[in-house]
């Protein structure tokens, strides 16, 4: 086994719960060599690994969102490195996030199967271990994406080791799908609650093997089994729930949901700005925050939507008003406190682009609404990230994720974070068939989103690559794709470029002719590695 140091922290695990059905149970008095080898302890430790999710997630998004095509910064300043890519470097703010908490997660991991090998035999056991697998390979994943090859670490490591060599991205690859593979036989069939289930592994298998076939060591056949398995995932299931209902902030366990990294208000009342999640912070326009007492959201006026990413939608798409909250009310929050909305005051309107090439649009909604202040009302054009806003409410607002409950602090989500859903197997398939060279099953598997969002179907002549990334954007605006879609399909360039204000093709230039796609390894295990034959990516040598 390649050695390697972890950054083992005192693993005094997070005991936080996440649902009722998670709640982990911390006994004093009793040792870890006690306690997990007991059927009650081992299933804390399990937990445990449910909980590091959080800090992999529900932190700041940069390496998942920023210096792509669909989101820029407005009036705050994103970290330059991964939003632009000119600073990009070792040393980067936000570089080592990854790294950091999915090495914490493998060794969580680890802990549990060695454990796992030693404890109380219960008729949960083998479930218990086929989801620990799914999240380590989760987590070697998420590394193999945005760092390339990284050292494979499968042993519980009691003591620090200060040597380590990386493994090959296909050594990587091979291993996540042998870990899945075997997940996928010992974790449990039925719906979602919260633990892993196959139809989460299925989704997770076909994603691995979508993404391994654009490697250079990748073939057709990986194409052929993402396909497989993302129909797996799918088993069946129609897109039933209107899109908007998706997001209600009280149906985050809707049927679509297959996997998620779970919050409740309980887990977070002790302190909500350390407990909850980011994930509604930074989709948008500053609002007001807690200076309103209530009126609106706090918002961090970073990740804010291009004008590529307003373009996506066409008038009948319901994903248009699904995802972005257009008609700001007095009080933000009536807009889910109150359910008839006909006798609200409107505050700020945000208008699509089909009202731009008819005049007729805007006199019509200012007569019905005389309440609107000229100034208010957002034409289309005006509300996108690079018009350099400079006050509260200038780019519109995503409100997909919105946490009524909590709204004034920046960690204070208590949504669960979606990381797989029914809509993204369908658009998984669908490229999975398109690359395996069976383009007219792929648009089958495609034209079921859009059946669902209330547009027509894409044809052949249309379906490609870019189509199926334009679609992707409209699914899953917000959600934490979108840095691995352009990085796998190998756009990430030229989208990036095309549609973000702040991003020319030149910055990608890195050392030795390459181009800056994978991030760096962090400086912070390179100068503690005592391994000098350890490469850094050679973009930063």
């Amino acid at each position: 086994m390649k050695k390697i140091y972890i950054a083992i922290l005192s693993l005094s695990l997070a005991f936080t719960s996440c649902k009722d059905f998670l709640e982990e149970e911390n006994l004093s008095n009793t040792t870890a060599e006690e306690f997990y080898v007991t059927a009650v302890g081992f299933e804390n430790l399990v937990n445990s690994n449910y909980s590091q999710l959080r800090d992999i997630y529900g932190n700041e998004p940069w390496l998942f969102c920023a210096g792509t095509d669909m989101y820029a910064e407005g009036r705050n300043a994103e970290p330059p490195g991964l939003s632009r890519y000119t600073q990009l470097n070792s040393s980067s703010d936000g570089v080592a996030l990854l790294y950091d908490e999915c090495y914490e997660a493998i060794q969580i991991a680890n802990m549990t199967m060695y454990y796992g090998d030693i404890t109380e035999q219960t008729d949960a056991l083998t479930a218990q271990l086929g989801e620990v697998k799914y999240l380590r390979a989760n987590a070697f994943f998420l590394l193999v994406q945005t760092y390339g090859g990284v050292s494979l670490v499968t042993d519980y490591i009691k003591e620090p080791v200060l040597e380590f060599s990386r493994n090959s991205e296909e050594e990587a690859y091979s291993f996540i799908i042998s870990e899945l593979e075997s997940a996928l036989s010992m974790v449990n069939d039925g719906a979602y609650d919260g633990h892993v289930t196959k139809r989460a592994v299925e989704h997770l298998l076909a994603k691995v093997y979508l993404t391994r076939g654009y490697e250079s060591f990748g073939s057709s056949a990986d194409f052929s089994a993402a396909a497989t398995h993302a129909d797996a995932a799918i088993d069946g299931e129609g897109l039933t729930i209107a899109f908007n209902d998706l997001w209600l902030p009280d149906n985050d366990m809707n049927t679509e949901t297959l996997f998620s990294v779970q919050y409740d208000d309980s887990s977070v009342t002790v302190n909500p700005s350390s407990y909850g999640n980011q994930q509604a912070y930074f989709f948008g326009s500053y609002l007001g925050g807690a200076e309103v007492a209530g009126d609106a959201p706090y918002r961090s006026y970073t990740l804010c939507p291009t004008q590529y990413a307003i373009d996506l939608f066409e008038q009948s798409d319901e994903r248009w008003e699904g995802t972005f909250m257009t008609t700001i009310y007095d009080r933000y929050f009536d807009y889910y406190d109150e359910d008839d909305h006909s006798g609200l005051s409107v505050f700020h309107y945000y208008e699509p682009k089909w009202y731009a090439n008819d005049a007729t649009y805007k006199a019509d909604y200012l007569a019905a609404h005389p309440e609107v202040l000229e100034t208010n009302y957002h034409e289309y054009g005006t509300y996108n990230a690079s018009v350099n806003p400079s006050n509260d409410y200038e780019t519109i607002t995503v409100k997909k994720f919105d946490s009524p409950d909590v709204p004034f602090s920046a960690s204070s989500s208590v949504r669960d974070i979606v990381l797989a859903r029914l809509g993204e197997s369908y658009l998984i398939a669908a490229e999975a068939y398109l690359k395996a060279g069976d383009a007219t099953t792929g648009l089958d598997r495609l034209n079921v989103v859009r059946e669902r969002a209330g547009v027509a179907d894409a044809t052949l002549a249309e379906f490609d690559i870019d189509y199926i990334l334009d679609e992707r954007g409209r699914e899953l605006l917000g959600e934490y794709h979108r840095w691995f879609d352009l990085k796998r399909t190998g756009t990430l360039v030229d989208r990036a470029s095309m549609y973000h204000y702040l991003i020319e093709t030149s910055n990608f230039a890195g050392a030795n002719g390459e181009q800056k796609i994978l991030r760096p390894i962090p400086q912070t295990a390179l100068d503690l590695n005592q391994n000098q034959d350890f490469e850094q990516n050679p973009a930063y040598e």
